[in-house]
Formats: C-alpha cells, sequence, structure tokens
C-alpha cells in the first residue's frame, strides 16, 4: 500500500507552488512537520503520522478550518528527518523560511523535538508537541511551543503510587541516557523516595547499550524487589530476554514502553510487564474536541486497513496535536504565533482530547493528561492504574520466570 507519508509528500509538492502564488489568496492552511523513514524513532514517528493523517482527514471532510471567516482545507508538508538530529534542524527551517508553513507539527522524540524547537523559535513558527516529554524542553524559554504529552517528570505519577500500593520496598531505577527517558527516571527516583521505596539502584547506560546482564545483575545484588525502566522498546527486548536467560526476578517489573507493539511481540518474555500509556480502546474520557475514542478508532481502522499495528498512544497524541492546533488557529482567527500560544492558554483546562485533559502553563507544559498504567496478563493488556479507568486488578508479585 502506498505510504501516507509519500502521497502527502506528493500532494505537498504540487500544492506549495499554488498556495502560495499570490500573497493576498490564500487557498490552504498549510502544516509542516517532519516523519522518520529509518533510524531508532521509525516505528514511533509513523505511528504519530497516521494520528495525524485521522486528523486532516477528519477537519478537511469538514470544510476545513476556518480563518477571516472562511473555510480553508489543511495542508500537510511533511519532510523525512531519518531520525537524525542535524536533519531536523535543517528540515524545519526549511519549512519556515522556504515552504512558509502556516504552523509547525513536532518530530517524534524529545531529542528531534530538543532540535527543532530553537529553530521554530528563531525562525517565528508556532509548533504543537506530541512526544517531546523531556521537561528541559520547557525550561528553554520558548514562547510559541506547547505540548499534548504528559511531560516526564508527570508520567510516574500512577506508576510510583501502584508500587508503594503494592508494597515495593527497594526499587532499581534505570535508563537511557537521553533527555526524555533520564528525565522520567529522575522523576520515578524522587517520587519513589517521597513515597518511602528506597531506590537501591540509579543508572543511566549508553545508548546502543545490548548487553544489559551486569546492570541487571547489580539490581538484583542490591535486594531490589522492583525495576523500573525508562527506556525505548530496541533496549527493553534485550532486557527482557537476558532477565529471562538469567532467571532475574522482580515482584514489580515497569517498563516505560513495555506495550509497544514490538516488545508485545516477543510474546511470553513481555508477560506480567507493567507499561505506560497515554491512550487505551477502554478509556473514554469526556471528549470537548475532536473524535472520542470509539471515531477514533474507527476512523484508524477505516483510513489504515493493512496497517501493521493498531492505534496506539502515539497515534492517539499525534492526532491530538492537530486537534489543538485546529483549535488554536480558529480561536484566535489567526496565524500568528503569538497570538495562536495566547488562544492555546487561553482554552487550557476547559478542552479534552482523545488522550486526555489539555492543560498548559505559560511555558507550554503540560500538566493535564494523566498517565495510565498497563499490564500485560494473559488475557491480554489490561489497565491496572488508576482506580478509575482500570480494567483488571494488578498481577502481583510477578510470577518468577521459572514458575510461568
Amino acid at each position: 500500500m502506498k505510504s501516507l507519508f509519500t502521497s502527502m509528500l506528493a500532494v505537498s509538492t504540487v500544492l506549495a507552488g499554488v498556495s502560495y502564488a499570490s500573497a493576498e489568496e490564500r487557498t490552504a492552511i498549510r502544516i509542516g512537520l517532519t516523519v522518520s523513514s529509518t533510524g531508532p524513532y521509525a516505528v514511533a514517528s509513523q505511528s504519530g503520522e497516521r494520528g495525524i493523517g485521522i486528523w486532516v482527514d477528519d477537519v478537511n471532510a469538514r470544510g476545513g478550518i476556518e480563518l477571516d471567516g472562511k473555510k480553508y482545507p489543511v495542508e500537510l508538508v511533511k519532510r523525512d528527518d531519518r531520525s537524525d538530529k542535524q536533519l531536523v534542524a535543517r528540515v524545519y527551517e526549511s519549512l519556515i523560511t522556504e515552504e512558509k508553513v502556516d504552523a509547525l507539527i513536532a518530530p517524534f522524540s524529545s531529542t528531534l523535538v530538543g532540535v527543532a524547537a530553537p529553530t521554530v523559535e528563531s525562525r517565528g513558527g508556532f509548533m504543537v508537541s506530541w512526544a517531546g516529554s523531556s521537561d528541559q524542553l520547557f525550561q528553554q524559554g520558548y514562547k510559541n511551543i506547547v505540548s499534548v504529552t504528559a511531560q516526564a517528570s508527570q508520567i510516574p505519577v500512577t506508576s510510583i503510587a501502584l508500587a508503594s500500593q503494592l508494597g515495593v520496598k527497594k526499587l532499581a531505577v534505570v535508563s537511557i541516557d537521553e533527555p526524555f527517558p533520564a528525565s522520567a527516571a529522575s522523576a520515578a527516583k524522587k517520587m519513589a523516595e517521597e513515597a518511602g521505596i528506597e531506590v537501591v539502584l540509579f543508572e543511566h547506560y549508553a545508548k546502543g547499550t545490548r548487553d544489559f546482564s551486569i546492570l541487571l545483575q547489580k539490581a538484583q545484588a542490591a535486594g531490589a524487589d522492583g525495576f523500573y525502566s525508562s527506556s525505548y522498546d530496541a533496549d527493553l527486548i534485550p532486557m527482557l530476554r537476558q532477565m529471562r536467560e538469567r532467571e532475574i526476578d522482580f515482584s514489580y517489573n515497569y517498563m516505560l514502553y513495555g506495550s509497544s507493539p514490538a516488545v508485545l511481540e516477543t510474546g511470553p518474555d513481555a508477560d506480567y510487564i507493567f507499561s505506560h500509556t497515554q491512550f487505551d480502546a477502554n478509556v473514554n474520557w469526556p471528549v470537548t474536541d475532536g473524535l472520542a475514542t470509539k471515531e477514533f478508532l474507527a476512523a484508524y481502522g477505516k483510513l489504515y486497513p493493512n496497517a501493521a499495528y493498531p492505534a496506539d498512544f502515539q497515534t492517539a497524541l499525534a492526532y491530538g496535536a492537530g486537534v489543538i492546533l485546529e483549535k488554536s488557529i480558529a480561536t484566535a482567527n489567526s496565524v500568528e504565533p503569538q497570538k495562536l500560544k495566547q488562544a492555546a492558554l487561553d482554552f487550557s483546562a476547559n478542552t479534552i482530547i482523545v488522550s486526555g485533559e489539555f492543560k498548559i502553563d505559560e511555558t507550554g507544559f503540560q500538566r493535564g493528561m494523566t498517565p495510565i498504567v498497563l499490564q500485560k496478563q494473559p488475557n491480554g493488556l489490561q489497565i491496572v492504574a488508576p482506580e478509575e479507568v482500570k480494567t483488571a486488578d494488578p498481577v502481583y508479585p510477578i510470577p518468577a520466570w521459572s514458575s510461568r
């Protein structure tokens, strides 16, 4: 099936000369973004791309976004960033200065957003981030960037509260040495200690690590009954395999991306793992803007019947970025960055999208979304926290490898 990336890139190339043929004549609202076709962020980035595709299809079916009393269709201008930091800065500058897009949607990962953000800010753009969860992004003084994803320091709230409730006494916290995972790990350590859980190991490992045996053995030797990994799915797969091979058991094993399709495809290795999400088919927030859960999933099935993976939280967050961008433009009746930021602040705390509450502070930092904890149980993924949306009780302690 021809990819959305390829088809939309072709469309944007054709329309680029049309929309701006005359400074006085607008034919579309042009939104710029990058997608990773290759590299470590490709799977998650393309999942987000499908979410943005749902938004574009929906908004254009409604006639577009109203601006100055007239509705204009959304036109995506997509470029490939290949998960490359050096490329991201050049591409986002080009989207603003050459393509002259009206607003932007951020790339995937705090690493790439951290490169795109200063470029967008210095070139006078407005950007909505759906995957830049590092707290540091919103400590740089950027004026025109807002987030629709729970930030790193907010993500451990539910999972650490659950660990405390279950009776975890000693916790090992590890993460890859990258901005977002490291921020989440630091927040988890702080919250665990505040909850009375002793953190017996706190360690960052280098990007590219594939042998985690020493790290796992250190956690075991320290007496940890809980293991908390803030790592991407590519690292979790060998980490789980090495746990099983060495029969290293933890009563509570939380892995941030443990419910990603790639990890779940490992089969029994992923059983009983606790993990994070910001979207689940069984959670129905009282949506005020955009599609609700049922409609969102139906749209995904219609647009992507042959997708390798179902809609996940990356899909939902990227879709939400489009919804917030649409509401910002409509509320401000403008595409001027400062007005878009003010509009987002004005409707903050009064807007709920498919992934939860949109609530930002003056920096654009997202504070409203409630992290959800999943556990892979014998009958599939179950929501085990927070209490108000859970679908099953947690299985705790996790069965030992030798008894599975």
